[in-house]
């Protein structure tokens, strides 16, 4: 089977040299393809990842920059709506906005780690020996089973608590909702943009790594893959 992007990305240095031949631009397109939530939750299948999982992660983390922005919303902030006269301030939003956006990358992670089978896909693709592949394929299906029922378990877990505490902040800061809509506005789209410049770097080491093999540059090229797992 030909390589999708995820495994042309993961290749050691001596696969890349023999079969990865792409560009600069190319190797960014396909980071972003892979790598950026949207497009590879609505836009890539070329993968090996379930598309209706890929999607309810994609909703699950907008749903959770929601709720960790609503964490947020301390005494402090409820004083300076009230010193402003409800205007909103977005230099002193700002550091929220931040950590409102990076915190749920912690938890999407774990549950990228259960419901996205790609990587388990590709480490089977891989293997060597084909002696006992009915055995493999027997207990790479109990494998994935455990992981699909852990993820829908752990993912229902916080949805239900999110919705709960969203549904008493919002019943008690009625006159806040306004503000914490623009944070996670603010958030969520800052998580969508960052990544278009994140991954303008790891090719900055990958693609000169390649460009000439008799000199061997393994080193930048292995840190361009620990960049683009950003």
């Amino acid at each position: 089977m030909e390589y999708n992007d995820d495994e042309k990305n993961l290749f050691s240095y001596d696969l890349a040299i023999e079969y990865d031949h792409r560009t600069y631009c190319e190797y960014y397109i396909s980071l972003l393809r892979t790598k950026h939530y949207l497009f590879s939750a609505f836009f890539y299948d070329k993968d090996y990842n379930s598309r209706i999982i890929k999607i309810n992660i994609f909703f699950k983390r907008f749903i959770m920059s929601y709720a960790i922005n609503a964490l947020f919303f301390n005494d402090d902030t409820l004083h300076e709506i009230y010193e402003n006269k409800g205007s909103y301030d977005f230099i002193y939003e700002l550091p929220k906005i931040i950590y409102s956006s990076l915190i749920p990358m912690v938890l999407i992670t774990v549950l990228n780690k259960l419901g996205l089978t790609n990587e388990d896909i590709i480490d089977l693709k891989n293997e060597k020996s084909k002696n006992n592949i009915d055995e493999m394929h027997r207990d790479f299906g109990i494998k994935l089973r455990i992981k699909f029922l852990l993820y829908f378990i752990i993912s229902s877990i916080l949805i239900v608590f999110f919705w709960y505490y969203l549904s008493m902040f919002c019943a008690i800061y009625s006159n806040t909702q306004l503000h914490l809509f623009k944070d996670i506005l603010t958030s969520f789209g800052l998580s969508l943009i960052y990544p278009f410049f994140i991954y303008l770097l790891p090719g900055m080491f990958r693609i000169p790594s390649l460009a000439k093999p008799k000199k061997k540059r393994v080193y930048l090229y292995n840190l361009s893959k620990v960049i683009q797992m950003v």
